[in-house]
């Protein structure tokens, strides 16, 4: 180590030892990437990093995002020693039950932690979000010399981070965008849990993301000054380029016989090495969890210059209410994370003598209607714009020549989408972005971490089943909404028609606590008479309801999307002989299940067990509504290349079928 201060080595190895006693005492964890990361973090939490301990949601703080989440006990070393609401109990709890410090950083779990991170390559990819934010905020917010949204984005990546795919479509969308607000420390240690990188990784990284559009320099991870001085020339000459600082740093440092290891990479040094360990950093090794006062000195005066730096932020605040007064209140109005949407005023309705629309046109016209009423609505697709129907007119598109744009072009990156998707959520954005379902696959990881973290994103999922025709099984989504609705805490909602597809929209924006999936066609659907005996569109709110019925109902049908056609055309014929069929438009599991017991039971009367399920997709799941004695219409096979109607009819979707269907269960 070539400090110039034993201070500063006293700090840097204290949270190489408390990270070294949570993970010795959890008998578990990764404590080798903090021992090896805690120059450079030290450094920049203390003397760049701008961040109030005191108030962890201040507005202009910069964003620090532990992207190899496995060095958690890195994040709740620095939150706990700056000064953040973690106390010394918490750390000793690290990985046990009801902790505020798990095994990896999760949002909204831990005070200080920006985001969920741990699957590798995607707190990267979330960072790459945030980056965007700022730079549309700013565009919206920022005028004259006060810049009420003037932060900036760091990060410490592993080589496993640079290894997952997510990383390569987000560093490059960012390098594409010039975002110069980034900046990120590539833990460059060599090790991963197989043993050394070289097994699998002998690419030049620093010369690839010179390719992507990124600013690269290289540091020396035990020497402060070197990190300085590449910190500094990426704050004062980055060529408006994200930032990637190619740091070497020795994991498991300080451990005599672990350093430099696979050991140290995600297992305790075990109880001799840690005394070993603690004794050759100057540590009295027979205490555990010891903070020296002088270190803690140090870092605590981050809480001092925390609040000073908020202080003076409002102390501009305050001139720039005066000077921008519409602005200020937008700005409030973002704090609070308020849309003002005025729906009875905006929510267009759809006239059944118009003819058929599909789902997704419906949706682009929803969209035309309600993007203008919040300039937090951001929207976006993976190349495929003109096919979702995502792109309203009025929308400029997001780039390095226009931050004030809002609309982002992500390119064949739906991966990247996701993950870059939840950084702009968790920077108060409400992100929207499209793709065909059956490309949900690509982003499974980001839906299950948008879920998992309760932010609210939007995914405009269209080609929705085999009705979207001659693209084929490729193309044909058949397991998918299934797949996607065994995600907690994701909605997944599937429109019938184009009202419902305006109400469903409503639904995903009023939504405040986790994302949600819009299920919508390709072809054309009719659009229901509400006045006739069906009942109004604004119902689907409730995610599952009685679409047509009476008292006399005999049996149920259960459907979703353009099925629901199916089981309206079915019910008619079934009438002509007498026999009364419930219709039940089933949109959102997730909601339905949410609703009081008295009402799903009105839906679906227990004494009504007679039910048949119609969805082109698998049956699985199906059985909780339809019960093991019910039928359910579905395809358990890939589908076919063929016109939509064509397709339909060859995997037996048609009126005829479930008209068969149910009257061979009554009989």
């Amino acid at each position: 180590m070539t400090n110039k201060n034993d201070l500063d080595t006293l700090c840097i190895n204290t949270i190489r030892t408390l990270s070294v006693d949570a993970v010795e005492k959890a008998t578990c964890g990764h404590p080798g990437m903090p021992m090896g990361t805690a120059p450079l973090s030290y450094l920049l939490w203390t003397r760049y990093l701008r961040h109030n301990p005191k108030n962890p949601q201040w507005l202009n703080r910069d964003r620090f995002v532990l992207s190899a989440g496995h060095g958690s006990m890195l994040l709740y070393s620095l939150l706990h020693l700056t000064g953040y609401d973690l106390s010394l109990e918490e750390i000793r709890q690290f990985r046990q039950l009801n902790s505020k410090t798990p095994g990896h950083p999760e949002y909204g779990h831990t005070p200080g932690v920006e985001t969920t991170t741990g699957p590798l390559g995607q707190g990267f990819g979330n960072g790459v979000g945030m980056a965007i934010a700022q730079k549309y905020l700013a565009s919206l917010f920022n005028r004259g010399d006060f810049k009420p949204l003037d932060y900036k984005i760091y990060g410490i990546v592993s080589d496993g981070d640079l290894m997952e795919g997510v990383q390569s479509e987000a560093a490059s969308l960012a390098g594409h965008l010039k975002l110069d607000n980034l900046i990120y420390f590539y833990d460059d240690n060599g090790i991963t849990i197989d043993g050394s990188t070289d097994l699998s990784f002998s690419e030049d990284v620093p010369k690839r993301f010179e390719g992507y559009g990124w600013n690269v320099v290289s540091a020396d991870g035990n020497d402060l000054d070197s990190i300085t001085q590449a910190l500094e020339s990426c704050l004062g000459n980055n060529g408006g380029k994200p930032s990637l600082i190619a740091t070497k740093t020795n994991i498991g440092y300080g451990s005599p016989n672990m350093q430099d290891t696979a050991g140290v990479h995600g297992a305790a040094l075990g109880e001799e090495e840690t005394r070993l360990t603690k004794k050759n950093l100057g540590f009295d090794p027979d205490k555990s969890f010891f903070i020296p006062d002088q270190a803690l000195e140090i870092f605590r005066e981050s809480v001092s210059r925390g609040r000073q730096l908020e202080k003076e932020w409002e102390d501009g605040l305050a001139a720039y209410k005066k000077d921008y007064p519409e602005l200020y209140e937008a700005l409030v109005g973002f704090q609070k994370g308020e849309l003002s949407i005025k729906w009875d005023e905006v929510l267009p309705e759809f006239a059944p003598d118009a003819g058929k629309m599909a789902t997704r046109q419906a949706s682009g016209k929803v969209l035309e209607k309600v993007v203008g009423e919040s300039p937090f609505i951001i929207g976006g697709s993976a190349d495929l714009t003109p096919s979702n129907n995502t792109l309203v007119k009025t929308l400029q598109d997001f780039s390095a020549d226009n931050y004030a744009g809002r609309y982002i072009r992500y390119g064949i990156r739906e991966h990247g989408m996701g993950s870059i998707m939840n950084g702009m959520a968790l920077s108060g954005l409400r992100p929207y972005g499209g793709t065909f379902l059956v490309f949900s696959d690509y982003m499974r990881p980001t839906l299950r971490l948008a879920a998992l973290m309760g932010v609210p994103v939007i995914y405009v999922f269209t080609h929705d089943s085999i009705g979207l025709g001659e693209d084929g099984p490729t193309h044909q989504p058949v397991e998918h909404i299934q797949s996607l609705r065994a995600i907690p805490n994701l909605n997944v909602i599937r429109p019938a028609d184009a009202n419902e597809t305006a109400y469903a929209w409503k639904m995903a924006l009023e939504r405040t606590d986790g994302p949600t999936a819009l299920i919508l066609t390709r072809q054309g659907l009719p659009i229901y008479d509400r006045s006739d005996d069906i009942v109004p569109a604004s119902e689907v709110s409730k995610g599952g309801y009685v679409m047509a019925g009476s008292d006399k109902d005999e049996l149920v049908l259960i459907a979703t999307g353009s099925e629901v056609q199916l089981a309206i055309d079915a019910r008619k014929k079934l009438l002509e002989d007498g026999i009364h069929v419930r219709v039940v438009n089933m949109a959102c599991h997730e909601v339905f299940d949410r609703q009081p017991a008295s009402y799903r039971e009105s839906v679906l009367p227990p004494d009504l067990a007679n039910r048949i399920s119609i969805e082109a997709g698998v049956a699985l799941g199906w059985q909780k509504y339809t019960g093991f004695k019910g039928v359910n219409i579905s395809i358990e096979q890939f589908g076919v290349s063929a016109p939509g109607g064509e397709a339909m009819k060859a995997l037996g979707f048609t009126v005829e079928r479930v008209v068969e269907e149910c009257k061979k269960m009554l009989a």
